[in-house]
């Protein structure tokens, strides 16, 4: 049997949808600069990301006349605007309390590793389990010596690896679970980029668009296409790397990633990875929650009256 895709409806355009979907934009934008939060997870949170994805690709395809530009640019005001707006607060926190801030994003990032292990369908996982467990654990330590070179705060960093480095974290806009935020944080980009955001540097904010825009062009048939065909092999790979590269979210390290042993604040730190993960485990509840009554709801229109 055939099954028919029906793509979403243009949304009204009354002020009251324009308002929501700002608002939707704004959820997203503000997921964007969270290490450990997707903003792929929260399209889906907030009923919004079969319709961005469809959007994306009539961007690409050019057919603009199908676009539903209204959707399009309230939800483009409200990310960019929670962007400019929040940039500032979160540079500031990172820069210093380090210690907390690594704290608070590790226990984020740890929890949304289950993610892209509960994408996986199960009996699929059962017939590769022996590929499976080695891969994962093999990701696993590219992520953790990947890291271990590259996780110390760049100053300064060149406008090409900036361009690169957008390319590749604007995938999480279209991949939930995975987080744009995290894996700048995760090459030592988080903080000069949220710097640049937060003063304004103009030619490192439009080479990160350029980049963020030749990424989206670039990767999002390319991920269509890996979790279509391997989706197992793909989501096991990610989580891998997932866990592999928390070794950049070590509370205690020096100026040059070098690992410490925990200091005298280890309560507080214990108390922020516990908050990290509780607001992410909120998330990721809350988009169970969703894609069940989304399920419900099409299962109730397909049956017949």
């Amino acid at each position: 049997m055939t099954t028919t895709h029906h793509y979403p409806a243009k949304t009204p355009r009354t002020p009251l949808h324009v308002l929501a979907n700002v608002i939707r934009g704004g959820l997203i934008g503000m997921a964007e600069l969270v290490p450990g939060i997707s903003g792929g997870t929260v399209a889906l949170v907030v009923g919004i990301y079969e319709r961005a994805l469809n959007t994306g690709n009539q961007l690409l395809r050019r057919e603009f006349g199908k676009v539903d530009w209204a959707f399009l640019i309230a939800v483009g005001v409200g990310m960019v605007t929670a962007v400019f707006s929040l940039s500032t607060v979160l540079h500031n926190f990172v820069e210093n309390s380090p210690e907390y801030a690594r704290a608070l994003f590790l226990g984020m990032v740890a929890v949304s590793i289950w993610v892209p292990l509960a994408m996986m369908d199960p009996r699929d996982l059962r017939r590769r389990v022996g590929m499976v467990i080695p891969l994962f654990l093999v990701a696993a330590v590219v992520g953790f010596l990947g890291t271990s070179f590259v996780s110390a705060p760049r100053e300064d960093p060149a406008l090409p690896i900036i361009f690169v480095a957008a390319a590749v974290a604007v995938c999480a806009l279209v991949l939930p679970g995975i987080s744009g935020s995290y894996m700048l944080l995760a090459v030592g980009l988080y903080t000069p980029i949220m710097g640049s955001l937060s003063n304004r540097e103009w030619p490192v904010i439009f080479t990160f668009m350029a980049g963020a825009l030749v990424g989206i062009a670039l990767f999002v048939k390319v991920l269509t296409w890996a979790l279509e065909k391997h989706r197992t092999i793909t989501l096991t790979i990610m989580a891998g790397l997932m866990l592999g590269s928390l070794r950049s979210l070590w509370p205690w390290q020096t100026a040059d990633a070098d690992l410490l042993s925990p200091g005298d604040n280890v309560l507080p730190v214990i108390g922020l990875i516990v908050l990290g993960g509780a607001v992410v485990a909120t998330f990721i509840i809350a988009d169970r929650v969703a894609t069940t009554r989304r399920e419900s709801e099409i299962i109730a229109t397909e049956q017949p009256a």
